[in-house]
């Protein structure tokens, strides 16, 4: 089975990664068009399109007019699955993964982000916050889903391909999920649901949900997971799986409150 993660805002590029190891996306070219596309935008533009801080926007400014290719280790690039860090990443904790498991992530694990497109765990990646669901004007249209068009769904289908199944497991949000055309994709998509108990009632809690994304897709990594079965054994952090009537493509788990 092949996952689909959302990158994150927050980012580190000072803690040394666990390996030199690297690759390179796929999708650079398109990547180098949308940065001179941002390379035009003002601090005040970046502002206003994005809805955050000057300070955070004066920074993204830099990041884009610094961006460039080759990208390096030695230019400060970093492999995409270190470079992120939030909820998703914490519950993943990429730096305690061993060499076996990322190699395995390698070909098991994609990022979808809005300026990459899509990336694997090694992928070299710069400094960046450009979010999918951004009205970016470009020369495809009037935001990121028209730029990318199929261009993503492609490679999420090259990679189905080559681990020789069409199971797609969907633990982006939907922002980003969007990013791939359903009637493009040769998958069968299930989509894992992470609902915690507060109150009495099951929810789905962001902080929480987006931490679960994280574990299962650890433990889909560690167990080398292949069949929906196992999928549904997921028991980390107190989750249990609850089965449900005519939900064959999402697969719900509960957590009782604490």
């Amino acid at each position: 089975m092949l996952i689909v993660l959302s990158p994150a805002k927050t980012l580190d590029f000072e803690t040394v990664a666990p390996t030199v190891e690297f690759s390179q996306g796929a999708l650079l070219t398109e990547s180098e068009q949308l940065i001179k596309k941002c390379q035009t935008l003002t601090m005040v533009d970046i502002a206003s399109l994005m809805k955050v801080s000057d300070k955070i926007a004066t920074l993204n400014e830099a990041r884009f007019k610094d961006w460039q290719l080759p990208l390096t280790l030695e230019n400060n690039a970093k492999q995409a699955l270190f470079a992120f860090q939030g909820d998703v990443y914490t519950g993943l904790q990429a730096q305690t993964l061993s060499k076996k498991t990322l190699t395995y992530a390698q070909q098991h694990l994609r990022i979808l982000s809005g300026l990459y497109g899509v990336l694997r765990p090694l992928d070299l990646m710069l400094a960046y916050r450009l979010e999918m669901g951004v009205r970016l004007e470009n020369t495809r249209g009037i935001n990121l889903y028209k730029f990318w068009d199929l261009r993503v769904s492609d490679e999420i289908n090259k990679a189905l391909s080559a681990q020789g199944d069409n199971l797609l497991i969907n633990l982006a949000s939907n922002e980003y999920f969007k990013v791939l055309k359903n009637k493009a994709l040769t998958a069968r998509v299930i989509t894992p649901i992470f609902k915690d108990q507060k109150n009495g009632q099951y929810k789905v809690i962001s902080f929480y949900a987006k931490k679960a994304r994280g574990l299962m897709a650890r433990y889909i990594l560690e167990n080398e997971v292949t069949d929906i079965a196992k999928l549904k054994d997921f028991s980390v952090d107190g989750y249990y799986f609850v089965a449900q009537e005519n939900s064959e493509n999402e697969l719900l788990f509960y957590r009782n409150e604490r």
